[in-house]
């Protein structure tokens, strides 16, 4: 396979706790952000593929984005026999398979209580298979396929602070216990935090995404499947049953699409109002101690925190994730001040390796949607609201999708499908999500402050203002240049954030985010905010 010279050169520099690497293939993959995540020395070296694609030839399916989802689906259908080829507008893991803590866990955010409660006790069960097989996917491919990705399997801890959690914990336990799940109650919790109550799953798990999603991409590739990246998908048409995928290197038809892309990118549709865009921050630290947890653990605050170890070019670092928000809501750089807060007060922290955020999305009523995407052509798939276990839950949609288009019956397909009606389960989170985003539709246009010059925005910083009559988003780089755009989102004409800690434009009522110079970074958006001239 030929390397794409271009693919190669992220650009971004070697991180100071990262070995240099002088293989002059090395590269590494970038993210949707500034701040480097952990997974990002490895050396993914794969890069995209330069098919002939000026010939009129259709493809058995498409699949938009190369994050766990879009990989795992296109090896399941390539290995059936299907001729298929993956786009991705970045490089391979950008998104948030690139930023994830890669927890392969046995049970969901959603608890199979909340599941029963909002459907009935057999979805709870079938919920737990889905996650059960997901899993047990993930750990064939491993083996199978022989993937040097970290993978191993490990104890995972619930811990409750006080009574309240406490039977919160209950809750958790009785439930996974209803559904069939491996766990048991426990005394010893590897932490250095207090706790009345504990439980631990077995057979719980761990892997370097990274790594696993090239060794699926390697997979893909050897049996004639293609990646390309840097491609980026600006429209679907679809004419006599054959999807055309309009994209900025060539238009590709293919009888089947699958956006592998959290929302479906493009115009407004049902998925955009039923999942909730949501950011959680994640630090790996270096422990003066050694006291490195052998397991996964999780405490049950709201939102959560949640912790594993991994080793990176022979450094033991102690992985910490939490204080997440929705996007575009709160100060990113709070949250990562916070969250290092917590960690310093809690464990003796030599250094901080890394810091960086991942977006997830949270669905209406708790559980993904996956399968044929409401109101569009037929054999157009979509999978999201994974809801912070994407490791998971997009491997099970892999599953899900790949089986319908290969006209096998799905035993998921009517608990995930994305045009269920449930009248009451996640009734008040959609009206209390989409209030939200009428608020903010309407409140961020009217709090823009006024500037009378651009010295009153400081080097690094960025702000929406108004200035000379004009709403401009205005980003000032440390050197002072300016970088000015149309704040309006050129998805649904929200007015977009600034994360001064990612450096992004982030939109708070779906999840589009853009760079400085208003390149797409995450859709729901598929066209660039509008670059302004300022002086």
């Amino acid at each position: 396979m030929e390397n794409n010279d271009q693919s190669l050169n992220t650009g971004n520099p070697i991180h100071p706790d990262q070995n240099s690497n002088t293989n002059p293939n090395y590269f590494k993959p970038s993210r949707d952000g500034a701040n480097e995540s952990i997974w990002q020395s490895f050396n993914a070296g794969l890069g995209s593929q330069n098919p002939d694609l000026s010939s009129a030839k259709i493809y058995d399916a498409l699949i938009i984005g190369a994050g766990i989802t879009g990989l795992t689906t296109a090896l399941l259908l390539q290995k059936q026999g299907l001729n298929c080829i993956v786009v991705e507008a970045h490089n391979v893991g950008f998104g948030t398979t690139g930023g994830t803590t890669a927890h392969i866990n046995t049970f969901a955010d959603t608890t199979y209580d909340e599941t029963e409660k909002a459907f009935n006790a057999e979805s709870a069960k079938l919920f737990a298979t889905a996650i059960n097989e997901a899993v047990a996917i993930i750990n064939e491919h491993v083996q199978v396929y022989q993937i040097d990705c970290d993978f191993e399997w490990k104890p995972g801890y619930v811990y409750a602070e006080d009574s309240k959690q406490a039977r919160e914990l209950d809750s958790l336990y009785q439930s996974a216990l209803k559904v069939g799940v491996k766990v048991k109650e426990t005394q010893e919790v590897p932490t250095p935090l207090s706790y009345q109550k504990a439980i631990v799953f077995d057979n719980q798990a761990q892997f370097h995404p990274l790594k696993y999603i090239t060794g699926l991409q390697k997979e893909f590739v050897a049996l004639g499947g293609t990646v390309l990246e840097n491609t980026r998908v600006e429209d679907v048409e679809t004419r006599e049953e054959i999807h055309y995928a309009i994209t900025n290197v060539k238009d590709i038809a293919a009888k089947n699409v699958v956006y592998a892309t959290h929302l479906p990118i493009g115009g407004i549709n049902p998925q955009h109002f039923l999942n909730a865009p949501y950011r959680s921050y994640v630090m790996a630290v270096r422990l003066r101690d050694e006291k490195y947890p052998d397991a996964l653990i999780y405490d049950m605050q709201e939102p959560y925190h949640y912790f594993r170890t991994h080793v990176i070019d022979g450094q033991k670092y102690l992985i910490v994730g939490g204080h997440d928000h929705k996007s575009g809501h709160s100060d990113p750089e709070k949250s990562f001040e916070d969250l290092e807060n917590y960690v310093r007060t809690h464990y003796h922290v030599e250094s901080v390796g890394y810091k960086w955020s991942a977006q997830y999305y949270v669905p209406a009523d708790g559980l993904p949607y996956i399968g044929e995407l409401p109101l569009a052509a037929k054999g157009i798939y979509a999978a999201t609201g994974f809801n912070g276990n994407g490791m998971i839950l997009g491997t099970i949609s892999a599953k899900v999708i790949s089986d319908t288009i290969l006209g096998k019956e799905s035993i998921y397909a009517d608990l995930f499908d994305p045009a269920r009606v449930k009248p009451l389960a996640g009734f008040n989170e959609i009206v209390k999500e989409n209030a939200d985003v009428a608020y903010k539709f309407i409140a961020d246009r009217l709090s823009i402050d006024d500037i009378k010059s651009l010295n009153e925005i400081e080097n690094g910083s960025g702000a929406v203002v108004e200035y000379k009559d004009k709403k401009v988003a205005i980003y000032k780089d440390d050197a002072g240049s300016v970088h000015a755009l149309n704040p309006v989102c050129t998805h649904a004409k929200c007015i977009v954030d600034w994360n001064n800690s990612e450096k992004s434009w982030d939109c708070p009522c779906h999840g589009a985010r853009f760079d400085i110079d208003g390149n797409v970074l995450t859709g729901p958006a598929r066209k660039n905010l509008e670059k302004i001239t300022v002086d």
